[in-house]
């Protein structure tokens, strides 16, 4: 089976085939959000034609989907005009394939769990750290999507109520805590020179630097250790490009530790395996399944 998969965030848009358990043909291509939501599917549409005949067709995205028509329910101003797009019914038309379209979050934590860091497990949750946090959460071996299908948007979460301001609807909440947008708007306070998670731990040797990582990570731990209260999960699998970081991930893990209950400590907490190939991998998972549901109900 011959599957082109794609991964598409607010910046980039990876691309790959996948054929026999293997991901080939690797590339990259600028999103160009800000020309909208139009431009964005004629980008997506045009990769896709450039990958050749395939079988099927799996798409990881940024924005709140509808899985079942994939449609785009919901994205934010990174993504503009793009909410309310019908991506699957229009990629499944134009090319003539199944096409499956799932969060890049869930994505994730799918090709994770059947491919990555969490092979083994059946209940894990899955986090990423970037612009903004998102989340996934596995059960018995499923997505947990929610009554609406949204489930996991772990960065809305308030951590600090204190900072709550009204009308401002997610003010205080995870992300603006922990992501590496906010490790790098309070490093910036103090040095203005670094601008992304690279540079900021290529000057860990010094002090301030250190003591802002360190804050950062105090907020990383606040997230988790509620929700593994919450869900009580075999596995944590934590993402995003500051996760390869091995610092981040051992002191995060001896934090959490530190503060769970006791019969809450036999949890796994570890980095993701496929790092930012993961959304393709769970989109090569998720677009071989409909292939082969759209092949039985044909039968």
């Amino acid at each position: 089976m011959r599957l082109t998969v794609l991964d598409i965030g607010g910046t980039s848009i990876k691309s790959a085939v996948w054929c026999d358990g293997h991901l080939d043909g690797l590339e990259e291509y600028a999103t160009e959000a800000g020309k909208g939501g139009q431009h964005i599917v004629s980008n997506i549409c045009g990769i896709i034609q450039s990958k050749g005949q395939c079988n099927g067709i799996g798409i990881s995205t940024a924005g709140q989907v509808d899985t079942e028509t994939g449609t785009i329910i919901h994205a934010n101003d990174n993504l503009p005009g793009y909410t309310g797009t019908q991506l699957g019914k229009i990629i499944s038309e134009r090319f003539k394939v199944p096409a499956a379209v799932e969060n890049d979050v869930n994505a994730a934590a799918l090709g994770e769990g059947h491919f990555g860091a969490g092979r083994e497990e059946t209940d894990y949750l899955c986090l990423t750290y970037g612009t903004g946090i998102g989340g996934a959460i596995v059960l018995g071996g499923k997505l947990y999507r929610g009554f609406s299908g949204s489930a996991g948007e772990f960065g809305s979460m308030i951590i600090h109520g204190e900072q709550v301001e009204a009308g401002r609807r997610i003010s205080g909440c995870y992300e603006n805590y922990a992501s590496t947008k906010a490790l790098v708007r309070r490093i910036q306070e103090v040095r203005p020179d670094l601008t992304d998670g690279r540079q900021i731990f290529l000057s860990f040797d010094q002090a301030e630097v250190r003591r802002i990582i360190d804050e950062w990570i105090n907020e990383i731990v606040h997230g988790l250790v509620t929700l593994i209260h919450i869900f009580n999960p075999k596995c944590v699998i934590l993402g995003g490009g500051v996760m390869k970081q091995q610092y981040v991930v051992e002191t995060v893990r001896g934090k959490v530790l530190s503060r769970i209950m006791p019969s809450f400590s036999s949890v796994r907490i570890c980095p993701a395996a496929l790092e930012n190939r993961a959304g393709l991998w769970g989109a090569a998972y998720l677009a071989e399944k409909k292939v082969k549901e759209t092949a039985s109900d044909i039968l």
